[in-house]
């Protein structure tokens, strides 16, 4: 069992939206599975795109089983004792509240592989990757490309802007290519 006899640690995976994040987190779990490692996977019960709220599903249609919870503390009550790894896809939708959380797994030995997004629509560091990737022993920060000229995209922006004065949730903001665009630093349009 990994708990106890080795030291526990933290990976991120970072991007913008089509850089891939959940995708590579996929394939780490699959590697993990492979290994006979004891895993679980959480995510957000706010991201029900493609295959629904039970599985980590990337925009190409990869998917794993996943355990969709409402809080950060909720992993912590239903990590089993026998798990070694933690795999948290969607990270951006838990806010601050998931780095105490995944610094005190990380500190009982286990290893914990984080995916999320690491900058707004609006082009801000979207917490809590910049915080958790201050923290992390290995960084992957992924780029998508840019769906005006191609080059490498380290933004996105929302293509389907509300209407003025709109309430919107943050669950009418999830989406894909039906609500956002990857574009690199030339193409992003910011307030100035």
């Amino acid at each position: 069992m990994y708990q106890g006899s080795r030291t526990g640690w933290l990976e991120v995976v970072s991007g913008v939206m089509f850089s891939g994040k959940s995708e590579e987190l996929i394939r780490r779990v699959r590697r993990a599975i492979i290994a006979r490692r004891t895993i679980q996977v959480f995510k957000s019960h706010l991201d029900s795109r493609y295959a629904g709220v039970y599985n980590v599903t990337s925009h190409d249609g990869t998917e794993i089983e996943a355990i969709p919870i409402d809080s950060s503390d909720e992993i912590l009550r239903q990590v089993r004792p026998a798990t070694e790894i933690v795999a948290i896809d969607e990270a951006q939708f838990f806010g601050t509240e998931l780095v105490p959380v995944v610094s005190r797994l990380a500190d009982r030995g286990l290893v914990v592989m984080v995916a999320g997004l690491d900058v707004t629509f609006d082009g801000q560091p979207f917490e809590p990757l910049p915080a958790l990737m201050a923290l992390a022993e290995r960084v992957d920060k992924l780029t998508a490309i840019c769906a005006i000229c191609g080059e490498d995209a380290v933004f996105h922006v929302r293509v389907d802007t509300p209407a003025a004065g709109s309430d919107e949730l943050v669950a009418d903001h999830v989406g894909g290519t039906d609500k956002y665009q990857a574009r690199c630093r030339r193409h992003v349009t910011r307030p100035e």
